[in-house]
């Protein structure tokens, strides 16, 4: 299959551009600003299926609408219409062309001219009304308010609302592609109006509020859950917007003799994760939990496990070493400690399923050998 894509280096032809490799679409015809409209029959020349992504947003002078989104279209349908066998095409349209406003209506006219095509040639036709699209890869001041909150806040810029209970509709960036992806490899999927899922109902202060939550988690080490949904696409678009030299940071690492203790993420609502380091010989834990569960994993060097149930006396121990990917549960009602009984450094990973509350730390101190 031979497909071409208009508007190839933008912020969603090139997220396109990279999918469609992954898939395993070679044959790609890139049609880009610098792309003159004497090119146009070459580079389209036995294309399938044509991704009409170039258009104009925020020209400086209101005329550009015209000659960037509806004549553009009407020279880009004009080539395909010559053509032997005219390809399918499928555009990305805006909410916005059901407005009276200069975009708008440069938008419904692309649709019309596009309508149009797919009429005189019977070429299948897919408009898709994108209302706000974000994710990587997109231009603050120019595709989206989240691009812009992002950019900023990922820079320690400050950024500007004017109404934070303004409702705002988004769609994701990877979810877009995924309905293009669809119509790529499905070549007779029915024409006419696509939809783009989900799309999430929002407000812009909320989503400034997320995008800040997850700047914030960097230093009180809490991350909000951003495992699904808009939390989880935010994310990852804030995440692309980190300068190389911010990829990386540093949390507080408590030592004492006994080796040293870092705590690396907390969440909040399923606990938090750390890791420790024990010397040789020594002991560390010796507490008991009433609620509080805990898993051990040991990275590096070996470790001896004991537990004594504190009101019937039962003990119990185990041993595990760094490999042997053995998760060892504290339980409820039972002192539990870590001995480093080898000859190096103990490393354990740890995961608790609530964060540490210093005000109410359910950990009594109890010996597992009194």
């Amino acid at each position: 299959m031979r497909i071409a894509i208009t508007g190839a280096e933008g912020f969603i032809g090139r997220n396109l551009d990279v999918r469609l490799g992954e898939a395993g679409y070679t044959d790609i015809a890139r049609i880009v600003r610098g792309t003159s409209r004497e090119e146009l029959p070459s580079r389209l020349a036995d294309v399938n299926i044509v991704f009409h992504l170039a258009g104009v947003n925020r020209p400086a002078d209101p005329a550009e609408f015209t000659t960037g989104n509806a004549d553009f279209t009407a020279e880009l349908c004009d080539v395909l219409a010559g053509m032997a066998n005219p390809p399918r095409i499928v555009v990305s349209s805006s909410t916005q062309a059901a407005l009276d406003n200069p975009y708008g209506q440069s938008k419904r006219r692309a649709e019309e001219i596009v309508e149009a095509y797919g009429a005189r040639t019977g070429a299948s036709i897919h408009i898709f009304r994108l209302t706000n699209v974000f994710g990587k890869w997109s231009r603050p001041n120019y595709n989206s308010a989240v691009a812009t909150f992002c950019h900023n806040i990922a820079h320690g810029l400050s950024i500007t609302i004017d109404d934070p209970a303004a409702p705002l509709r988004l769609v994701y960036v990877d979810d877009v592609i995924e309905a293009f992806l669809a119509l790529a490899r499905d070549g007779a999927a029915p024409g006419g109006f696509v939809e783009a899922a989900p799309v999430y109902e929002t407000t812009v202060g909320a989503v400034a509020n997320m995008i800040r939550s997850f700047a914030a988690s960097r230093d009180d080490l809490t991350t909000p859950p951003v495992g699904t949904g808009l939390a989880r696409a935010l994310h990852a678009t804030y995440l692309s917007f980190l300068a190389p030299v911010a990829f990386t940071y540093t949390v507080p690492v408590h030592t004492d003799p006994r080796g040293s203790f870092v705590e690396m993420l907390k969440t909040r609502d399923s606990g938090q994760f750390s890791y420790f380091t024990a010397h040789p010989g020594i002991t560390r834990g010796e507490h008991y939990h009433h609620s509080k569960t805990e898993k051990f994993l040991v990275i590096k060097g070996t470790a001896s496990f004991g537990f004594r149930q504190i009101v019937t006396g039962d003990t119990f121990e185990l041993v595990t070493r760094g490999g042997d990917a053995t998760i060892v549960e504290t339980i409820p009602g039972w002192a539990h400690n870590v001995t480093n009984i080898g000859d190096d450094e103990l490393i354990v990973m740890l995961w608790a399923n609530e964060i540490f509350d210093r005000s109410r730390p359910d950990t009594i101190a109890a010996k597992v050998k009194p």
